[in-house]
């Protein structure tokens, strides 16, 4: 199943797509507004929708419909830096010893098709494919063996980054979480569609120049050591959404940098799960909203 989150005449809600269809869950009994609601009352919900889908009605087309993120606000939007040999390699840093998560601001996410923007303040904005994983169950101190049950379904997100940014703190997060550098979506894979969320192929174009390409079996910590890590900390919770890192190619390390530029089109591509795109513009204006009183 794919789940997605739109918007159709003003109302945004939950649905899942066929095809050029999207199937429209508003209304629907048990099926809530919302995919962190959706995620969080798990099977009942998944169910409702297959129901749905099985019925054959209330079909929008697709082109009438707009696609947000699937989960537009994400409660936790984390990411995990060097977590391929070849980036890594590219890199010339070690091989960590354990994990390294960093934040990205969930007010970053973007959806298929929106503008990425190249900053007043920098350059050095870069492109990074990666597949995250969306949690569907709360959890705490979950075993490498059992993290596949919490697992709700499998997304992409271009972890774009800011790359003087990211390292004028060890926290990489300002230089992450940019406004519009989090595109992702366009949709959630359910789990039970990924036979092996460790052997996908993935992809980065910019404009027609295919920048990386590489395999989710070259990741060092897996999806379910990952899980566990984390879980060992804090309590994962439906709609949480953690990217699992990028191979290498990144632009900062091409000669000479191949740095993303207002006018390119950057797109990612997983196996079994699809491709997201988005123009680069220079930032526009920005405004400070509200008024001051005397």
């Amino acid at each position: 199943m794919k789940l997605v989150t739109f918007v159709y005449k003003n109302i945004t809600r939950v649905g899942a797509l066929l095809d050029n269809e999207v199937v429209d869950g508003l209304g629907q009994k048990k099926i809530p507004l919302t995919m962190l609601e959706f995620l969080a009352a798990g099977q009942s919900a998944l169910t409702a929708m297959q129901h749905l889908i099985d019925s054959q009605q209330v079909r929008i087309p697709l082109r009438e419909v707009k696609l947000l993120a699937p989960v537009p606000r994400p409660g936790k939007f984390l990411g995990i830096g060097l977590n391929y040999a070849d980036h890594i390699a590219e890199t010339a840093l070690e091989k960590p010893e354990y994990p390294t998560f960093f934040s990205k601001e969930s007010s970053c996410v973007i959806a298929d098709g929106d503008a990425i923007h190249l900053p007043k303040v920098s350059e050095k904005l870069d492109y990074e494919v990666e597949l995250a994983f969306v949690i569907g169950k709360a959890c705490r101190h979950v075993p490498v063996d059992k993290a596949h049950q919490v697992i709700a379904g499998y997304t992409l997100v271009n972890d774009v980054t800011v790359r003087d940014w990211q390292f004028r703190t060890p926290t990489w997060m300002i230089g992450k979480s940019f406004d519009t550098h989090g595109p992702m979506g366009p949709w959630i894979v359910t789990a039970d569609e990924i036979a092996d969320p460790h052997d996908l192929t993935l992809k980065t174009w910019v404009d027609d120049d295919l920048r990386q390409s590489s395999n989710t079996r070259h990741m060092i910590f897996n999806i379910y050591q990952m899980i566990a890590y984390l879980s060992q900390a804090m309590t994962l919770e439906p709609g949480d959404v953690i990217s699992t890192g990028t191979p290498g190619g990144v632009g900062v390390k091409m000669k000479p940098r191949g740095y993303m530029r207002a006018g390119q089109v950057v797109k990612i591509e997983i196996e079994k799960i699809g491709s997201l795109s988005n123009p680069v513009i220079n930032e526009p204006d920005g405004f400070i909203a509200g008024h001051s009183s005397a």
